[in-house]
């Protein structure tokens, strides 16, 4: 059993806070999730998550303009430089105070930065040398008289411009110019939330908080109207368009041109972008309305309502047909191509608390539900949520997948159980009890034909035929809320449950009698799990044991003393250490692995715990910090005496929420107790903790999800060509690989191109090898690349139009190496599965294809025979 899980994805959530920006491409979209980034690949229609995590939540990103290089900044001001191509940490750096806004220069030699009222201005790191203080300050700007909101920079990188809550906007240049001081634009009523340049450097736009937009444009030397400029210019050049771009921006005395208004009674301005080049000004409100206006006519080009709560930023890619647009606090992600009207991306996380998960039997998608009462379904491949099912009206506590057959089942506390067909996308069954109860456990027969559900105010098991929908049967005996539920996987027709009363029962669900022997525990059932040959139990229990039961034999065969594996984290109101507290000690979800030798555990708690249970042995093998986000509570093994105030109330408490500027912000409008379930989506819970309720690993054993704060995170083993360095000479070059292709060294050329491990390079040899040498190659391929190269051809398989080419190969290595790979199967199996993926994609398209020009090859022939037949009738006569 391999234990080489590391982090691979974050899929249940797509956007908290800070900014969101596009690739230089424009091609993906870059989102901060918590304490990590997100890239979400517009054209491929695929998302990751990179493996960094910063302190805390990320408040700001910057991308290079080469795209080399990110910047991703907390809530405290400290920074990751990151490889962006490599997503590896170069540097790490404090800033010392909150950051609003980060910005590179467009040449990518400087990083702006605000700080307070001041601006720095950074040089930019080397990331391809190793440096020992690679942030050098360049200069520090002053001026504001209050914290500095936004910072854009000008065309060629010499001036920028920085807006403030003073309600004022400043240009400043990078190096000093000789008689220049740095020009004030002044007459916002409220704070000024972006300025920017127009493409030929003669305009300037500022947009405010309270909805105004001031056109600055050069005065005219007769102008004797008084300046709305707060600094003295009189001895300021006059505007000269001879001395370049940032010269002319410079040298001009700029005085407010034309004042316009969005007129939007009630609604403030929340964010802002400008397209230089199409003269595109993009504008989000707080009541979720964006809105396009053409500069600098002013002319509005479209409005939409995309949201029901405020934008909180707004992005454009390059070549402005694409808007990207986040909102904090409902958890979305939309980008909007505007000339078409049409949804490019349109993702949403669970708004609470996700509380389940399930995987599919082919282990490709996941189901998750929440205390939004809403299903979501996501695929493993892409990352991307696309179905949301909303029947639930309360918060779902289990899904579960039927075995057979594409069908889902959901139990919630609005005391239904509904299945849901995943071919139509309906709700085809609702499954209710005589009386109202609330379903807190699920489980469904293995045949797919009787579902179970367990209640928590009632103690009783409800059974019913997916078939008819009619209740089968009501078990009853338990004392306590039935908190999980089970079948056993070797169809054996038992139904095991456990419940808060401290007994486990194993019921016979098919026979006559109903008695039943419990199993006695010490302590409360959290959760259940049996072993995939159906022999043997899983229970863990409040005092954090996990105890293992014999099933035929009813008796105890193995505990783990999970208390010491799964505790740490203390927060921020725990009166005694992390070592001494009883929160948080105890597993509520347990999972066997395929093979049964390996069980995973989660809590409430930021570990996850990977035990060794082959022979009764109880040996941890891996323990998984899930997340070290300081912003969340129960990180921290030990608390800073240095965050607790005089009355000794810890800092990070404090809801400081009531401090901002936003009056809707300072709001709390909810009732006292009010601040969870679905009906009331006016708050947003404050202060998270880290904890897992819910993981299971994938039907292929490859990879595990877990259901946590953070959203669904997805653990995979490593599937990257292992690193051999014995493989690796200094004559092994891309150039090297080139000569020995073009020598028709094929195998070779193959081999040498898997050691390095760079795709292009494998994708130019592989189409290179003429079809008359595949089967040779395949041949003499040593068994180490093999499912290296199926893996290839199976994502060459998506992309390419070579589909004969691409099927010979497929064909030819199951056919050589077919033994080899049926013996080690369970290792080989994710590559069988995405080769099935991608070969029941071709079949799909190329029977779509010939279904559809059925009736044109019918015409054809028919027209062919009666050609046939008058060219015989011709003859004949």
């Amino acid at each position: 059993m391999k234990a080489n899980y590391k982090f691979s994805n974050i899929c249940g959530t797509v956007y908290q806070q800070g900014n969101i920006l596009f690739t230089p491409d424009g091609n993906s979209l870059l989102s901060p999730v918590g304490n990590r980034v997100s890239v979400f690949d517009l054209v491929n229609n695929k998302s990751s998550t990179f493996a960094f995590e910063n302190r805390k939540n990320i408040v700001a990103i910057a991308l290079s303009p080469d795209g080399n290089i990110l910047i991703s900044v907390d809530a405290d001001g400290r920074a990751l430089l990151v490889n962006f191509r490599r997503g590896v940490i170069l540097h790490h750096f404090n800033f010392k105070k909150p950051v609003n806004d980060i910005k590179f220069s467009p040449d990518g030699k400087y990083i702006a930065v605000t700080h307070g009222a001041h601006i720095q201005v950074w040089k930019t790191p080397n990331h391809l040398a190793r440096e020992f203080a690679p942030f050098n300050l360049h200069r520090t700007y002053t001026g504001h008289h209050d914290d500095v909101l936004s910072i854009e920079w000008a065309s060629d990188s010499k001036c920028f411009i920085t807006t403030s809550r003073d309600m004022t906007a400043r240009l400043y240049t990078l190096n000093p110019v000789e008689g220049f001081r740095p020009k004030t634009f002044a007459g916002h009523k409220d704070a000024v939330l972006g300025a920017y340049f127009s493409n030929d450097g003669t305009t300037i736009y500022t947009v405010s908080r309270d909805g105004a937009c001031f056109t600055w444009k050069a005065k005219e030397i007769s102008d004797d109207v008084e300046s709305d400029s707060d600094e003295d210019q009189e001895d300021q050049p006059i505007a000269s368009t001879s001395n370049g771009n940032s010269n002319h921006i410079i040298n001009t005395r700029w005085g407010i041109h034309k004042r316009n208004y969005f007129n939007r009674t009630g609604n403030k301005v929340v964010c802002t972008t400008f397209h230089a080049a199409s003269n595109l000004l993009i504008v989000g409100f707080s009541d979720g309305i964006f809105g396009l206006w053409e500069m600098p006519a002013f002319s509005n080009i479209h409005t939409l309502s995309i949201s029901q709560e405020k934008i909180s930023s707004v992005a454009i890619n390059a070549s402005g047909e694409w808007l990207a647009f986040g909102a904090k606090k409902l958890g979305q992600l939309l980008v909007w191509e505007w000339q078409s009207e049409s949804y490019v991306l349109k993702q949403q996380g669970h708004y609470f608390d996700m509380n389940t998960l399930s995987y599919a039997p082919d282990g490709q998608t996941i189901a998750t539900g929440g205390d939004d009462g809403k299903v979501k379904i996501w695929s493993t491949h892409s990352g991307f949520c696309f179905v949301t099912f909303t029947e639930h009206t309360a918060p779902v506590s289990s899904v579960a997948f039927a075995k057979y057959g594409s069908v889902l089942f959901s139990a919630s506390l609005d005391g239904t159980v509904r299945a849901f067909d995943l071919i139509r996308y309906r709700n085809f069954r609702t499954f209710t009890s005589p009386s109202p109860v609330q379903f807190s456990s699920l489980a469904v027969d293995p045949s797919g034909e009787v579902v179970a559900a367990g209640s928590t105010d009632s103690f009783e098991v409800f059974l019913w035929s997916v078939q008819t929908g009619k209740l089968l049967d009501i078990l009853t005996g338990h004392e306590g809320p039935v908190c999980s539920l089970v079948f056993s996987p070797s169809g054996a027709n038992q139904l095991a449950s456990g419940s808060w009363d401290k007994t486990v029962r194993v019921w016979n669900v098919f026979g006559r009698s109903r008695a039943v022997e419990p199993f006695q525990l010490n302590s409360d059932v959290l959760s259940l799990a049996f072993r995939p040959d159906g022999k043997e139990l899983a229970v863990s229990t409040l005092n954090g044991q996990i105890i293992f039961f014999d099933v035929a034999q009813s008796k105890q065969t193995g505990v783990i003393e999970g208390r010491k594996d799964i505790s740490g984290g203390r927060k921020a109101d725990d009166r005694v250490t992390a070592a001494n507290s009883t929160s948080g000690k105890a597993f509520t979800s347990l999972t066997y692995t395929a093979d049964g030798r390996c069980l995973l555990a989660g809590g409430n708690s930021k570990y996850v715990v990977l035990y060794d249970v082959r022979e009764g042995e109880g040996v941890m093998i891996k323990k998984f910090t899930i997340s070290e986000n300081l912003s969340l509570d129960g990180t921290q093994e030990f608390l800073d005496s240095r965050r607790v105030n005089e009355a000794g109330v810890n800092l990070d408490l404090i809801d400081t929420r009531g401090d901002e500027s936003d009056l809707e912000d300072r709001l709390d409008t909810t009732l006292p107790g009010a601040s969870r379930g679905a009906g009331d989506m006016s708050k947003r819970k404050y202060r998270q903790e880290a904890r897992t309720k819910c993981v299971q690993f994938s039907p292929t054993g490859r990879a595990w999800a877990a259901a946590s704060t953070e959203g669904l995170l997805v653990y995979s083993l490593d599937e990257t060509v292992s690193f051999d360095p014995f493989d690796l000479t200094i004559d092994l070059t891309p150039e090297s690989i080139l000569e020995v292709l073009a020598s028709r060294e094929y195998l070779k050329a193959l081999v040498m191109s898997f050691r390095l491990n760079e795709k292009p390079l494998i994708q130019r040899v592989y189409e290179s090898i003429p079809q008359g040498d595949i089967r040779l190659v395949s041949r003499q391929l040593p068994v180490l690349y093999v499912s290296s190269l199926l893996r290839f051809v199976a994502e060459h398989l998506e992309k390419s139009p070579h589909l004969e080419f691409d099927l010979l190969w497929a064909n030819t290595l199951l056919m050589t190496h077919g033994r080899s790979l049926r013996d080690r199967s369970g290792e080989y199996a994710s590559v069988f599965r995405s080769l099935q993926k991608g070969l029941g994609d071709c079949e799909k398209s190329i029977s779509k294809l010939c279904e559809e020009n059925i009736s044109t090859l019918s015409y054809i022939i028919d027209q062919a025979k009666l050609q046939q037949q008058e060219d015989v009738d011709m003859v004949e006569l």
